[in-house]
């Protein structure tokens, strides 16, 4: 991992919002159009900042004209060609000027308290980084999700209910965490995530947090609503998912082949079967992506092995 730079030690604001993306113009439309009808007094500065990792899509010609139309918030559009989202929130990281730092992706919108929730939950709680609530939102035609169908979305959903409480880990669909975290945990492992092995560069950051003694928490009430996107639907795409999954674990984790991965891997095999025979469907769906994962953690494995 980098080190923190020096460069983001400008802490002049109250909230830099990160938003690393890649060929997805209008998600990310419609992400600062959320942005701009947010709830937010106007003693509350803070930036957006978002970071393009190598997109071809016309995204750097909508930036430079929606940064015109804006009054209320900065807009600062930096360029990282190396593709990782890792290395493009890194970017993001060194140049953020705020005490907080809020990180999304560019395919979700925000509720219009979501950043003033972030910020409240700091002052009335001990937390160092915070969860948000991670929502289904809706498909291009403006249809919501089917509750039976969350699963076979392939989205992040994180609701760990109406309370603020503590918990381990955090999703970097919707994350925050103070300066001095960044200060003293530094930055992402470019290894890891979208455009490099695929996941986990926020399960690896959670573990490092809480390694360097911080306090992690949920707020229910800081809420974004992520797109449904048929591209993700289906048992196809999930297997794909989990297995990027296992490679990513592969690489910081050192969990027993012996004594984890493989019973795991045959137990789970064994209860797919089993839940196919039955024809539990969402069962059978979950475990063949678990089976994937250990299958995927293996694979990572033994290629580092030979090489």
């Amino acid at each position: 991992m980098n080190r923190y730079s020096e460069e983001g030690a400008r802490q002049d604001l109250d909230l830099s919002v990160i938003v690393p993306t890649f060929n997805r113009l209008e998600s990310l439309r419609r992400l600062l159009h959320s942005l701009d009808a947010r709830e937010c007094p106007d003693s509350i500065r803070f930036e957006v900042v978002i970071v393009d990792n190598g997109s071809e899509d016309g995204t750097q010609d909508m930036l430079r004209g929606h940064g015109a139309r804006l009054q209320r918030f900065s807009l600062e559009v930096l360029e990282e060609r190396d593709r990782g989202k890792a290395k493009a929130l890194n970017r993001g990281l060194a140049r953020a000027r705020g005490r907080i730092v809020l990180i999304v992706d560019d395919d979700v919108v925000v509720h219009p308290e979501c950043l003033l929730k972030h910020l409240e939950c700091y002052r009335t709680t001990d937390f160092d980084a915070l969860q948000g609530r991670i929502l289904p939102g809706v498909d291009a035609e403006g249809k919501p999700a089917d509750p039976k169908r969350l699963r076979q979305y392939n989205i992040p959903v994180v609701d760990y209910g109406d309370e603020v409480r503590e918990i381990r880990g955090l999703t970097g669909t919707n994350m925050s965490l103070k300066r001095e975290v960044l200060e003293r945990v530094g930055f992402f492992d470019a290894r890891l995530g979208p455009g490099a092995a695929g996941f986990s560069e926020d399960t690896e950051y959670s573990m490092r947090i809480r390694k360097a003694g911080f306090k992690i928490g949920y707020t229910p009430h800081a809420v974004v609503y992520h797109e449904l996107n048929p591209v993700r639907y289906g048992s196809g795409y999930n297997r794909a998912v989990q297995y990027r999954k296992g490679l990513s674990r592969s690489l910081y984790r050192r969990d027993s082949i012996v004594f984890n991965v493989l019973p795991n891997l045959f137990a789970n095999c064994v209860r797919f079967g089993f839940y196919r025979l039955l024809g539990k469907e969402q069962k059978a769906y979950k475990t063949e992506g678990r089976i994937l994962k250990y299958w995927g953690y293996l694979m990572g494995k033994f290629h580092r092995f030979q090489n």
